[in-house]
């Protein structure tokens, strides 16, 4: 009696021991994005790359826009980029030198679990300051934070954002 308890409770442990980690791979435990922001003086342009998890992105659209966008999926909706356009442009918004700019949207790219973006300002001719408001999945994920690194010629300068604090100021 006592061996098929301890056999019992034994088989117990390592079943919870098996399920635990599976459980932990399923959704992680923190909230980051980052924004790489680029200044390409030959170019004269501001390249911008945004990475995020593709499940709490999907997760935010789905529930903003109500629809069901089934990322890499055969099921994805035919016109998802429309929606990541109009996120980026109500969530990301940058000044520079004090003036606000509009970015293009370049495209996306899928890797893994996570979905970069990338975007780009023209006709920049020189930059002394760049102000970020970032709100990417902030109201959806309380604890999303937004890092965002920048470089301009030899100068890198980061700063992390979060639901409390998204708005930044870099300053070069």
């Amino acid at each position: 009696m006592v061996f098929s308890y301890i056999k019992m409770s034994f088989q117990k442990k390592h079943l919870l021991l098996l399920i635990i980690p599976l459980l932990s791979f399923s959704s992680h435990k923190y909230y980051l994005s980052l924004t790489q922001i680029e200044y390409k003086s030959d170019s004269k342009a501001v390249q911008i790359t945004i990475n995020v998890f593709m499940d709490d992105l999907e997760i935010a659209l789905n529930n903003y826009y109500h629809i069901n966008l089934q990322l890499t999926s055969k099921k994805e909706l035919q016109n998802s980029e429309v929606y990541f356009k109009k996120y980026l442009k109500e969530k990301l918004h940058l000044k520079i030198n004090d003036i606000a700019k509009e970015f293009n949207y370049i495209g996306k790219e899928y890797d893994a679990d996570l979905i970069y973006f990338y975007l780009e300002i023209e006709n920049i001719k020189e930059i002394n300051t760049i102000e970020v408001v970032n709100k990417i999945l902030t109201t959806h994920f309380p604890n999303q934070k937004n890092l965002i690194k920048s470089k301009v010629g030899e100068k890198h300068k980061s700063i992390l954002l979060n639901s409390k604090n998204d708005k930044g100021l870099l300053k070069f």
